[in-house]
């Protein structure tokens, strides 16, 4: 079959990104298992690339006329996809978001970017009226009423390489931060990747704090922390130091104009072992007259970075939230609640970030060879739903 597919999607994760293994034996904890992990699992991936967010969704596909197509080979119902996600183990999902990331460095996928990033970010997801399990936190409304429930979540993804590749989540326990669930996150995925395989990690000013960082560049990692007010003493002498200083370079980004402010010599503060702070502000004006202004802090220093290459960094930032969060949330039901149990919570959560990883490896690389432009995400998910209604021809087994 010519064209796009699910099958053709399959191969390409098993062959290309060395995840056969990872499709046959997924970490499944069923004591007794009927229906084969692989079909369950795939099921579940292709289901999340064909925006069928709910199990039932997943389940009136494979006991479609489309099955076949999927390349699923049982049919089943959704009570089977909650007890499998249920014992799924989560750290074997994660090690496959992860060599699938370092195939695509082994295969230039990132070589257009001088430097990998990580980046770090935190969201609510999956609400209920109700508190049900141990992870359902509490929303609010301006009164302090509780509203209901949601769960609360850090993602890691890659970034600053033109791919934003979700790799892992940490949700919040009872009682936790964001910032505990991102110090257990980063080093689990630095620990998956490799200490080489990333250059630095970009976080917001919540995570500006010396622990954090220290541990960063014990992991091998540069910085780039947006600097807000949670660090008074340093800002006000950035603001006081660029406040009446021409902008150190001036550039276009897009259709914007960027003015750029950089030193690399403020004191640390006193818990902080960097000898030095390096400090960029930055002000983009957009065509509309709106003009956005912020202030980072690095250890990056100004011989290895330029200023523009770090206006980029903290640009990366920005990913997360819009390749990451809003796709996952608005277009594959990162925030649909399958089955309100915490570990089939956790387990969907990966699966979802790591079929978003394995589309868009395929549409913008894989199928981006030759001349034609890359296919856009929705194309894509046309081409696969054009792709169920065609017959599937196999070649038979002589043996």
């Amino acid at each position: 079959m010519k064209g796009p597919s699910p099958r053709g999607r399959k191969k390409y994760a098993a062959e290309c990104l060395r995840l056969k293994s990872y499709l046959r034996s997924p970490g499944d904890g069923r004591p007794q298992g009927r229906i084969p992990a692989a079909a369950l699992l795939w099921a579940l991936l292709i289901g999340v690339a064909l925006r069928r967010a709910a199990f039932a969704g997943v389940e009136a596909l494979v006991r479609s006329p489309a099955r076949r197509a999927l390349d699923v080979s049982r049919r089943f119902g959704d009570d089977a996809l909650g007890y499998f996600t249920e014992r799924l183990d989560p750290a074997v999902t994660r090690r496959a978001a992860a060599t699938v990331a370092r195939e695509a460095k082994r295969h230039k996928a990132f070589d257009d970017a001088r430097f990998i990033g990580l980046v770090l970010d935190g969201t609510g997801v999956a609400r209920s009226h109700q508190k049900v399990c141990d992870l359902c936190r509490p929303y609010r409304n301006k009164q302090q009423e509780i509203l209901g429930y949601h769960h609360r979540l850090v993602m890691a993804s890659v970034a600053g390489t033109g791919l934003t590749l979700p790799l892992d989540v940490e949700p919040y326990g009872p009682g936790d931060s964001e910032y505990n669930a991102a110090r257990r996150l980063l080093p689990r995925v630095v620990g998956n990747l490799g200490r080489r395989f990333a250059d630095y990690v970009v976080v917001d000013g919540e995570f500006a704090r010396a622990p954090f960082l220290h541990e960063a560049n014990d992991l091998g990692l540069h910085v780039v922390a947006r600097l807000k007010g949670n660090l008074p003493e340093l800002f006000a002498a950035a603001q006081k130091r660029f406040r009446h200083q021409p902008p150190h370079q001036i550039f276009r980004y897009g259709r914007d104009r960027v003015e750029i402010w950089d030193a690399d010599d403020f004191d640390p503060w006193d818990t902080l072992r960097w000898e030095t702070v390096r400090v960029i502000r930055y002000r983009q004006y957009k065509p509309d007259g709106k003009v956005n202004e912020a202030y980072w802090l690095t250890d990056f220093p100004c011989r290895l970075v330029s200023r523009r290459a770090l206006f980029g960094m903290a640009k990366s930032r920005w990913e997360i939230e819009n390749q990451g969060f809003n796709d996952a949330k608005n277009r594959y039901g990162f925030e649909h609640l399958c089955h309100h149990e915490l570990h089939s919570l956790l387990a969907v959560w990966l699966l979802t970030c790591l079929a978003l990883t394995l589309e868009r490896l395929y549409r913008v690389r894989y199928l981006h060879r030759g001349t034609h432009p890359v296919r856009e995400a929705i194309d894509l998910l046309l081409l696969f739903q054009l792709s169920l209604g065609r017959p599937v021809f196999t070649v038979p087994d002589s043996s």
